[in-house]
C-alpha cells in the first residue's frame, strides 16, 4: 500500500524551500516581537517581488541587519545604508533599506509607550488567529478591512512599506490569520496548535 498523498496549498509546490516553509512556518502564530519585526521588514522588502525571492535571501538579511535587532538597526546611519546597498545577500533598494531603519525606530517609539509589536498585532485579532475557510486560492483576498486598519495605524505610528496588501501577507505568514486552504494538511494542524495554546 502506497504512502497517502499529502495535500498542500498549491502556491508552495515546485520548490523544496517553499514547501518546507509552508509545512513548518507559514501560518504558525508568532508571538515573539523580534520575529514579528523580521516578518514586517521582509514583507516590506517583498513589495513588487515574489516571496520566494525574499525567502531565499532570509539568512542574508539576518546577517546584514544584525539579526533584525531594532535597537541596533535604529542606530544605522548613512554608512550603514551604503554598506547595505553593496550587500548582494539582500534586495539592494534604498527605499526599502531606509524603511527597515525607519520601522526599527518606530518600534522603539512603541516600546517607549510600553507597547510591544506582539501586543500591537495580536490586539487587532483579540489574541487569537482569524481562521478562514477558503477552498481555493481564488477565494483568498490580497487584503482585507482588517489589514487596512492595521496598515493605517502602523502608518500613523511612522512605519513605512506597510500597505494593506503587505500587511495581509505578513499576517498570513505570522499566523495572525490562518489562510491555509481547508483541504491542506496544515489547516487542521494549526487548528490543533491554536487549541493547545488556549489550554
Amino acid at each position: 500500500m502506497g504512502q497517502k498523498e499529502i495535500t498542500r496549498c498549491p502556491w508552495c509546490l515546485g520548490d523544496e524551500i517553499y514547501t518546507r516553509y509552508h509545512d513548518e512556518e507559514w501560518g504558525v502564530p508568532l508571538r515573539d516581537s523580534g520575529k514579528l519585526f523580521e516578518a514586517l521588514v521582509l514583507d516590506g522588502a517583498q513589495a513588487g517581488l515574489s516571496w520566494i525571492t525574499i525567502l531565499k535571501r532570509r539568512e542574508g538579511y539576518r546577517a546584514a541587519f544584525d539579526g533584525f535587532d531594532p535597537e541596533k538597526i535604529a542606530r544605522y546611519g548613512e554608512g550603514d545604508v551604503v554598506r547595505l546597498l553593496g550587500d548582494p545577500r539582500i534586495i539592494r533598494n534604498r527605499l526599502k533599506i531606509a524603511s527597515a531603519i525607519q520601522n526599527a525606530r518606530a518600534v522603539l517609539a512603541m516600546h517607549d509607550e510600553g507597547l510591544t509589536l506582539a501586543d500591537f498585532f495580536w490586539d487587532f485579532v483579540g489574541g487569537e488567529p482569524v481562521v478562514n475557510r477558503f477552498k481555493t486560492m481564488d477565494e483568498i483576498p490580497a487584503s482585507t478591512s482588517l489589514s487596512a486598519r492595521v496598515s493605517k495605524e502602523l502608518k500613523r505610528r511612522g512605519f513605512s512599506f506597510v500597505g494593506p496588501t503587505i500587511i495581509y501577507a505578513m499576517m498570513q505568514a505570522s499566523g495572525l490569520v490562518n489562510d491555509h486552504l481547508i483541504g491542506c494538511f496544515r489547516y487542521k494542524a494549526l487548528e490543533k496548535h491554536a487549541a493547545a495554546d488556549r489550554r
